[in-house]
Formats: structure tokens, C-alpha cells, sequence
């Protein structure tokens, strides 16, 4: 089965490959997307603990440890990509990774890290699961006041509402994505 491949755009490991298992459902962040979001997430990144949920190739927490993020907590459901994210893992000799495999929304759930600055949600297009992965950051108590989150949603998603404890600092379309930062205002005493 032969792999596929995507290149880091910036910081340490600039120019580097990852690879990962050619399975359907994968489809990394596009370079142009990529490099808006890391240029939108500059002040923020330094030593920034970040959580990649439906971590796919993984191009998006490792972009980040590249670009001088402290720790990055990567979570897929598929075994094969969890097997791609441990090879990427040593082949970059990054330290700072945590790799689970966990269905999202996850009953339960254990990382090293409780909280996260930076949350990169993108999840499977058309299967609704915007929504519910931010009722459970919520639930978890997995954010904090000033925590960000990068949603990607394929254009047009109809059930992607702002969380009444979030604001929206950037938003971008290309012809079939929709991608948005936030920003968490408050922690809801229960959501």
C-alpha cells in the first residue's frame, strides 16, 4: 500500500515530509489554508499547549510543534493513522507529543494535558461532528478563557453555530471550505 505525503510549510522542520496511510477519508489542510491559519496564530503559538483532534496526517500539530508550540495532544479513532502519526513522530524526532486513539466525542478521555490553549478542530466533512466535539471541549473542561480553536468545515455547513461563549477573530472561505478562528470569551458554569 503505498503512502501518501505532505510537506511541513514553516519553522524547525520546514520543508520535511510526513506520510500517511492512503485512506479516503483523509484530506490534509491545504498549504494556502495552512499557511493563513500559522500566520493568524503567530502571537498566540509560542509554548501554546494545542489539542489536534481528528488529527488525519497530523500535518497540523506538527506545523505547530515546528513553529514553537510546546506541546501537542494529537487524537484519530483509526489505528492506521494512529501507526502514521507514531512514524512521523520519531521519523521528525519530535518530543512534546502526545498520540491518542479515541473516538471524539469521547467518553472517556486521558491526556497529560487538562487544558489547551489552541484546539484545531477538522473534522470528516458531512457528518455533523462540528458541533458536538465543541459541546465536549466544553463539557471537559478542556478550554479556558482566551483558549482558540481553528474550525474547518466544508462550505456551506449548515449546523456550525457559534458557541454563545465564543467570538469569531478571523473567517476565510476558498470555493469548498470554510474555515474560522475563535476565541473562548468565558467558561459556562454548564453547557
Amino acid at each position: 500500500m503505498a503512502n501518501n505525503s505532505v510537506r511541513i510549510i514553516g519553522g524547525k522542520w520546514r520543508g520535511k515530509k510526513i506520510s500517511f496511510p492512503p485512506l479516503s477519508f483523509l484530506r490534509p489542510t491545504h498549504d494556502r489554508i495552512r499557511e493563513t491559519l500559522f500566520n493568524w496564530l503567530e502571537p498566540y503559538l509560542h509554548d501554546a499547549v494545542c489539542l489536534d483532534l481528528f488529527a488525519g496526517s497530523g500535518v497540523i500539530g506538527f506545523e505547530a510543534l515546528s513553529r514553537g508550540a510546546k506541546f501537542v495532544v494529537m487524537v484519530d479513532q483509526d489505528i492506521e493513522v494512529i501507526t502514521s502519526l507514531k512514524k512521523n513522530l520519531k521519523t521528525l524526532s519530535a518530543e512534546n507529543v502526545e498520540i491518542i486513539q479515541a473516538k471524539i466525542p469521547a467518553k472517556t478521555f486521558k491526556s497529560q494535558q487538562k487544558q489547551f490553549d489552541i484546539v484545531f478542530l477538522d473534522p470528516p466533512y458531512f457528518e455533523g461532528l462540528i458541533k458536538p466535539s465543541l459541546a465536549w471541549l466544553m463539557q471537559r473542561d478542556c478550554l479556558h478563557p482566551g483558549s482558540l480553536l481553528f474550525v474547518e468545515t466544508e462550505i456551506g455547513y449548515t449546523n456550525f453555530t457559534l458557541p454563545d461563549n465564543c467570538e469569531i477573530l478571523k473567517n476565510k472561505n476558498t470555493a469548498t471550505i470554510s474555515y474560522y478562528l475563535l476565541r473562548v470569551v468565558h467558561i459556562p458554569s454548564s453547557y
